[in-house]
């Protein structure tokens, strides 16, 4: 599989950055920081922050971050609804609407609570441009709090051996794997054609990723790129953050089937 990262600065596709965030004081700035610092042509990178916060004043801290950067020569889009249908899956939806979308190419998808790499997109497009078959770059994650407690070292080695025993053996030998949601890159087209984002379920990155795999297009995971984040280090959280993981897969395999 090619990787070749000289594109020149002739051949950089137009690339989307979407960043949807909800009421995400203590980690907007990074996010969009690190979105805003990725290497390349400034004429060839569009960053949208798909903004669903209800707190007014981070909002506002949101709208200031965003004009902070588009002073900065950025272009950058701060983007929101007036309702919070379909949660993280409806502000993609709706964020995939707007007109600049068309002129782009591939598509990198961040939660608030990752910061990519500045050369995330220099390593991570050139697979797509370079292997026409490939719909999917996915990222491993590294956890930067992965030290503070014991939930958190055990959170870190259970997504290890999921990233390397699940999703690189898988890439490795050409079958599915799932979209982690975050840390990837898309081609738009491979979306597109197999519906774009669906808000029927909690899990809009697995949904995604087996309709784009019933077509026929094909995932490669990277375990080189590796983008920082944070785990949850609060039980309530974990929880959460569990119960959606596990029950979400079994509401989608019931909707797919009906």
């Amino acid at each position: 599989m090619q990787e070749d990262i000289e594109l020149g600065d002739q051949n950089h596709p137009m690339v989307l950055v979407q960043i949807p965030m909800y009421n995400e004081r203590e980690v907007f700035q990074l996010s969009i920081g690190a979105a805003c610092r990725l290497i390349w042509p400034v004429d060839r990178l569009i960053v949208q922050v798909l903004d669903d916060s209800t707190d007014p004043t981070i909002m506002e801290m949101v709208s200031l971050e965003c004009g902070k950067w588009a002073s900065k020569g950025i272009n950058i889009k701060c983007e929101r609804r007036d309702n919070r249908n379909g949660y993280k899956a409806g502000a993609l939806k709706q964020g995939m609407r707007h007109s600049y979308v068309k002129q782009c190419n591939y598509i990198a998808i961040f939660d608030a609570d990752f910061q990519p790499e500045p050369d995330y997109l220099q390593r991570a497009v050139p697979f797509l441009v370079h292997n026409p078959e490939l719909a999917l770059v996915q990222a491993r994650w590294k956890f930067v709090n992965a030290n503070k407690c014991l939930m958190t070292r055990m959170q870190e080695m259970s997504l290890n051996y999921h990233f390397m025993a699940e999703q690189e053996s898988g890439s490795t030998r050409h079958a599915f794997f799932g979209f982690n949601g975050t840390a990837g890159v898309w081609r738009l087209a491979a979306m597109e054609e197999a519906g774009g984002w669906k808000d029927r379920t909690t899990v809009e990155d697995m949904d995604l990723a087996v309709r784009v795999g019933l077509h026929g297009w094909k995932f490669v995971f990277v375990n080189d790129i590796a983008v920082k984040s944070e785990l949850p280090s609060q039980f309530k959280a974990f929880r959460f953050q569990q119960h959606r993981w596990s029950c979400g897969p079994a509401n989608l395999f019931r909707k797919m089937t009906l």
